[in-house]
Order: C-alpha cells, then structure tokens, then sequence
C-alpha cells in the first residue's frame, strides 16, 4: 500500500537519527577520554542506534499491510508495540548515560539520590501524560483506544524517568551549566521523540509521528555536537545531603490537582492516579531516608575531621611530639589536682650552631631523634612535648627525685651524637625541673620550670636544675632593676664615685676610676656587678655608657680648670665599642666640656679586646688618635696571647686583683705573677696600675716589684667627687697651674705598608724623639720621652717623690 507523505518523513526521521553516531564516531567522540565521560557517549549512541535500527523494520512491516494503519486499531496497536519496545529501550540507555554524567558534574556517591528525586519529578510529568494523554475510553472520536497501548505505556514511564533526571542533575550541578543544560535537553528531546513516535503510531497521530521524528535527530545533535560539559572540582562538595523536598512537591501539587479534577468530573480517583501517589509517597520515604543517612554520615565525617584536626591542633608536626597547647591541655585535665607530677623543660645547648653551620634540614633532623629519643626513654603515661625551636617538655607522674634520675638519664641520652650526613652532631642538654605541688596553678608550674631551666644555663650547662624559690626571687629582682633602670637618668638616681688612683711608694692621688653608683628608692642600693650586666643584656648600657662619660667629663673639666693636675678614667663595654657613632660621641664629649683628652683613660677588659681583636683595635686606635689613653683592665685574668698584648691599642695595663689578692704574704704564690705582669708591661713600654690593693702586705708586694701605681680600698673607696677633690687639694697643697703638657709618652709606631693598623714596638727598639737614648724602664704615667719629669714647688728634681707623684697629660696643653 501507498505510506502517507507524514509516514515516509517519519521513516527518513528515524533513518537519520544514525547520522550523529557517524559524526560522533568520525570525531572521536566515542572513545576521546577528555571532557564528558565515554560511557556516556557510547551510551547515547546505543540508544539512538537502537531506534534507528527498529523504527525502519516497524514501518517496512506494516507496509505490507492491505488495509491503512491509521484507520485500524489492530494494526495501531502492533505498530506501537513494535516502536514502544525500542524506544523503552533507548530511554534506558539515556537514563544509564545521564548516570555516567551524574558522578563527573554532581559528585561521587549521588547516583541513588538523584535517582529517587528524578522518579518524583517523573511521577509527576507521568501523572499529567496519563491523564490528559493516555488513559483509556477518552472522548474524541475514532482514535480512542478501548485499552492502553502498554508499550507505549512502558517508554512514557521511562521517558519521564529520562526528563526527571535531566532536570534534577541541571540543578543539582555544581558547575557552569551551559554544556551540562545542552546535554540534557538532547537526552531529553531523544526520549520525547522517541516516545511520541511510538506514541502517534499507536494512537493513529500522523502529526505526532512527525513532531517526534523531528524531535530525535535534532536531540541528538544537541548531545553530540558541542564541548562536553566540564568536570567539577576536585575539591568542590559533593551533593548536599538535602531532603528533597523540592523535588518531591511537584508530583504532590500534581496529584492532588488530579484528583480535584478528577471529583469535579465526577470519576473520583483513578486507580492509575492512586497507585502513582503511593509510588511518590515511597520515593518520597526513600529519598528522606538517604537523606537521614547521609546526615549521619556527614556528622560522623564532621567529628572525624575535628577530632583529627583537634589532634593536630595539639601535635608538633614536625617530631610528632605533643605541642605546646597539648602539654596544656594534659596539665589542665590531669595535672591540676590529679596524682603527684614532675614538669621536666629541656633545651638544647648550642643548637643555633647546627642551623648556622649544617643548615636547617640538619638543624630539623636532629629535633625529630631528639622527639624519638624522648618518646623511646619515657615511661608509660609520661607526657612529652616540644615546645618550639629546641625547647622541649615532659610531664611525669612521679615525685622529684624519681623524676631527677630521669632527667640525669635523659641528660646521657640527648648528648650522644647525632648523626647526619657526612660528620657527627654533637650536643648537650639543660634541664630544669619543677613539682607540681610547689605550684598554685599551671601557669606558675611553668614559669618555675622555666626559671630552673635558666638556672641550669647559667651554671654551665648540661645538667639539671630543680626549682628553688630562690629563683623566682631573683627573676623579680631582675625584672625589677631592669624596669626601674630605664628611668634611672631621669630620675636623677645614679651617680660616679671616683675611686683613687696613687703613685707609689707616696700614696699620692695621681688619678681616679669613675664608678657609676645607683641608689633606688625601693631598690636601694644596687651594685654595678648587678645592674650592669643587666643594662648590657637589654641594651641600655650604652645609654648608661654616654651619661657616665659625660659625668666624668663634666667632673674633669671642673678639676682641670681648678688647677689640679689629675686625670679620670672611665670604663667601657664591648657594645659601646662596637657603635660606629662611639668615636664621634666621645669626641663631642671633649669638646663640650673642654677637657684635654689626655686627661681622659678609657678603660675596657683584656676579655673583651682579645675576643674580637680586629674589630675593637680599628675603633681603639680612633679614639687614640684623639688624644685619649686606652687602659686594658683585668689584665692577667683573660685570655689574651703575648702576641696580641703586642697588637693591642693600649697605652696602661691594669693589673687583675685576683693577682694581687692571691698573694697572702710578700712571697705568697701571687708575687711572681705581678712580677712578671709588671715587667712585661714595662718592656712593651706600657704603663702599670696594679688593682684590688686592700691590705698592707698587698701594697708590699706591688711595690717590690717597681709597679708604680697602685688601686684598690687600702687608698680609698669609691667615694663622691668633693670627698676626692678634698683629698686632691690636701695631697697635693691646693689647686696649682699646671706646667706646659710635653709630648705623648707612647711608644713608636711603625707601619707594616699594607695597611694594616700601626704596631706597638718593644721599648728595645724605640727612642726618644731627639735624643737617641732608649728608655731602659716605663715611664711614669705622663712622663716625656725625654727623661725630663716636670718638678713641683717645693720637691727636687731627684727626688723618688717627684718621679712618682708627677701625673703629666701626654698630650696637648692643659
């Protein structure tokens, strides 16, 4: 029979919905592995080939037919089947490949889920399509059917299915939903068409047929033809674990609109209409159900995620120790009223050193066999931590003397060497130990742990301090001088007292040490061996350092103008010496005051010049060429080298009293040591203070040996600058002018040519400038090259008095 014009586009329709499995398969798309997954793609193309394939055999089979297909209802009836059945078929493809997208935009884990909410939303498209579209005996002539063509039946379920899930992945998408939205309306148009096809064929709709055939290709090149949607982020969300809610109130909304509709009628409800509300009541329950369970899981995944973060929160990442918040966390829940506890802290000595010579990977090896050293020589139960840097902690149940024999253990398990890379590490250990119960609280306990700690820094190191109350007082002392010294200039509570300086045998003040004094109104008197290294820790002695150079120099002008013929020492720290604005302030301090700078000793410890020779024999040597004396204090109790007493910018040497004071008697073990200082200060042509003189035998002594000065309480304390200048104007008979300044009694100089700074040449091979005579002994302090000592009124020229007593400025006048 002849087909109708409509029939023969339907078949060329469903012939031409291979053609974009061709252009897939030309293109690559079926097994390219970028964008959109394969399965997917493959999955489409199957269901469009499995219509293509079927609706060409349906058709070729009713055209042998005698009779119209439309105008019976037979022939209707096997025609949807036989297009029905395939195109239930590619739906489920669709669904299957709508699935395969699902886990690439939405999210591992969500097929289930989505599945259910795009079943509610099918049963409410189903719903709509049954009742105005596919129920039975409906009025309107010769195309109603007196049954349900069930194939067809079948494919609008599942066509549904494939619009539900279509819809329900677009908006549950967690991407930019231009390729995803593309993709599943042609998923959807495939389905549709399709169906309609199936559906005009059954139900006599030529008009529908080709609404259906137009339908499927042009899906199809929606799916294929494009980019594929994009992947979500790995590290994006996965779907929300919502209720579903949305989804399930449209089939809802829909039912019960049905079931209006169907009273109004007068038909009640259907038993279609009925079975898919219970259906949507149970995808309803399901989708709650997941939707509890994945609830649940999110909050076990949530008190994972914070129970592992919690614990590193409180673990050190880099030894695996515990931190310093989870030592707290332990003291505050266990320690605090709990069982009898010990609080170990323990620091690495010398552990800069690695960072800086091996490196910081060295530096972070040793710590992490320093944790597993610690972790491997603990008790059970017993807590360790690393605190930060190389401060480390252990919190042990014990007392304090178990705890004490661990430590010491400890102490010989930490210094065993480190080994990494090509040589060994080798380190020791400080630690302090604190009981609990000799703590109100844990901060306490802590600070207590810490003061033993530092307690066993400073008494050498490698060993183990227990908490003393003794320290704590001392740390508040400390903290107490070191707050109150700041305002101590202004405040007007520091002072110099000048401690004399005497020519011997005569005992006469030729000079004077200024020695700052601090007098604390709380405090009380606070001693310079106390203050001091304090003020040089927190770097207010150079502060301290200008305001007793311009003390002293103020004193010192005064004295100069009064006529009397003395000069003024002043010590000063290593850190003054090493400010490049030092030599400038120092000159400024001169010409302030008006002070010739040959009245002006500077003194600074042999310690501190021979550690760092180069450095302060540039900055020595600039304040020489001022003017200024350079006195090296302390001398016999550091660690200078013949040779570098040799290279040393000084011009006196000061004897350490330890020297002196050792000596009980004339001939005491500390003769032959002040006896070889003196002589070696007189061949390098240097001038000799010899301190700490505060008993007669002491003075015996240093006078035996030709030391011509002398320093210390047998002549007199620090005392305030009247009480000195009394003594001054008694000693010497009052103010008198002062005689003409010779020249510098310095050695000479000579120069290696390569710019290095001058060095001093022994007495052997100077000479005085002018004569050719060399100096056979040291001078006096003052005295000219010449040999020509300036003679006082009333003293003779001969005498030893004259040769003792005089104190001339060495250069300059006066």
């Amino acid at each position: 029979m002849d087909l109708p014009p409509g029939l023969a586009i339907a078949v060329l329709a469903s012939v031409l919905t291979a053609v974009p499995v061709v252009w897939a398969l030309a293109t690559n798309r079926l097994v390219d592995q970028h964008g959109l997954v394969v399965r997917a793609n493959r999955l489409s193309a199957g269901a469009l080939m499995v219509f293509a394939l079927a609706a060409p055999i349906a058709w070729v089979h009713t055209a042998g037919w005698p009779d119209g297909w439309v105008d019976r209802m037979s022939s209707r009836m096997v025609l949807g089947g036989l297009l029905g059945l395939p195109a239930s078929i590619a739906a489920l493809l669709l669904v299957a490949a709508l699935l395969e997208i699902t886990d690439q935009v939405v999210g591992d884990g969500a097929r289930l889920r989505l599945m259910l909410e795009s079943l509610m939303v099918a049963s409410g498209l189903f719903i709509v399509a049954w009742t105005f579209v596919l129920a039975p005996e409906k009025p309107g002539g010769h195309h109603a059917l007196p049954g349900a063509c069930v194939p067809v039946l079948v494919a609008t379920v599942l066509c549904c299915a494939v619009l539900g899930l279509s819809a329900v992945l677009v908006v549950r998408a967690q991407l930019r939903r231009g390729p995803l939205l593309r993709h599943c309306i042609g998923a959807g148009l495939m389905a549709v068409g399709m169906t309609t096809i199936a559906g005009g064929a059954c139900y006599g709709a030529p008009l529908v047929v080709l609404v259906g055939a137009a339908a499927v290709p042009t899906g199809a090149a929606l799916w294929f033809i494009g980019p594929p949607p994009p992947p979500r982020a790995s590290d994006s969300e996965s779907v929300s674990p919502s209720s579903g809610l949305a989804a399930g109130l449209a089939p809802v909304v829909t039912i019960s609109l049905v079931v209006v509709l169907g009273y109004s009628r007068g038909m009640g409800i259907e038993p279609v209409t009925a079975l898919v509300g219970i259906v949507n009541g149970l995808f309803v329950v399901g989708r709650q159900y997941l939707a509890v369970v994945d609830v649940r899981r999110a909050n076990n995944r949530l008190a994972d995620s914070e129970s592992h973060f919690r614990e590193l929160a409180h673990t050190d990442p880099l030894t695996g120790l515990a931190n310093r918040r989870g030592l707290l966390r332990t003291m505050y829940l266990d320690a605090a009223g709990g069982p009898p506890c010990v609080l170990l802290t323990l620091d690495l000595d010398g552990f800069k050193n690695v960072n800086d010579m091996r490196g910081h990977d060295a530096g972070d090896a040793v710590l992490i066999e320093v944790g597993q050293r610690l972790r491997l020589n603990l008790r059970p139960g017993d807590l360790a931590a690393r605190l930060g840097g190389d401060e480390f902690a252990v919190l042990m149940w014990s007392r304090p003397g178990e705890a004490g024999k661990v430590a010491t253990r400890l102490l010989s398990v930490l210094s065993r060497p480190y080994h990494h890379g090509a040589a060994d590490i080798f380190l020791s250990a400080s630690i302090g130990l604190a009981g609990c119960g000799a703590a109100d609280d844990i901060p306490t306990l802590l600070r207590n742990a810490d003061l033993a700690l530092r307690a066993a820094k400073q008494r050498g190191k490698n060993r183990v301090e227990l908490y003393d109350e003794v320290y704590d007082k001392q740390l508040r002392r400390r903290t107490a001088i070191e707050h109150e010294l700041r305002g101590a200039i202004e405040r007007q509570e520091l002072s110099l007292a000048y401690q004399p300086v005497v020519a011997l045998p005569s005992t006469r003040p030729v000079g004077a040490e200024a020695l700052i004094r601090w007098n604390h109104p709380e405090l009380g008197a606070v001693g310079p061996l106390e203050f001091i290294p304090i003020a040089e820790e927190t770097g207010q002695i150079e502060v301290l350092g200008a305001w007793v150079l311009d003390q002293a120099c103020r004193q010192l002008s005064r004295w100069v103008q009064e006529g009397y013929d003395v000069w003024v020492s002043v010590n000063i720290s290593p850190r003054e010496l090493h400010s490049t604005k030092y030599v400038t302030g120092v000159k400024e301090v001169l010409r302030k005051h008006r002070v010739p700078p040959s009245r002006l000793v500077l003194e600074v410890t042999e310690h501190a010049v021979a550690t760092d020779l180069d450095e302060f024999r540039r900055t020595l040597a600039a304040l020489r060429a001022l003017g200024l004396r350079i006195a090296l204090d302390d001398f016999g109790a550091g660690y200078s080298s013949l040779g570098q007493l040799r290279q040393m910018p000084v011009d006196i040497l000061k004897i350490d009293r330890d020297l002196v004071i050792d000596a009980p008697s004339d001939h005491g073990p500390g003769a032959p040591m002040v006896d070889v200082a003196v002589r070696l200060g007189q061949r390098l042509g240097l001038q000799v203070i010899a301190e700490g003189i505060s008993e007669p035998h002491h003075r015996r002594l240093v006078e035996a040996t030709g030391c011509p000065y002398g320093q210390g309480q047998l002549f007199g304390m620090g005392v305030p600058a009247e009480h000195l200048e009394a003594r001054l104007a008694s000693s010497n008979g009052g103010p008198k002018a002062l005689p003409a300044a010779p020249t510098r009694p310095l050695p000479s100089t000579t120069s290696a040519g390569n710019g290095a700074p001058p060095t001093k040449m022994l007495p052997s091979t100077q000479t005085a400038p002018g004569n050719g005579v060399s100096p056979a002994k040291s001078l006096p302090l003052g005295q000219p090259l010449n040999g020509l000592s300036p003679v006082r009124a009333g003293e003779t020229s001969g005498s030893s008095a004259a040769r003792h007593d005089t104190v001339v400025p060495t250069s300059g006048s006066s």
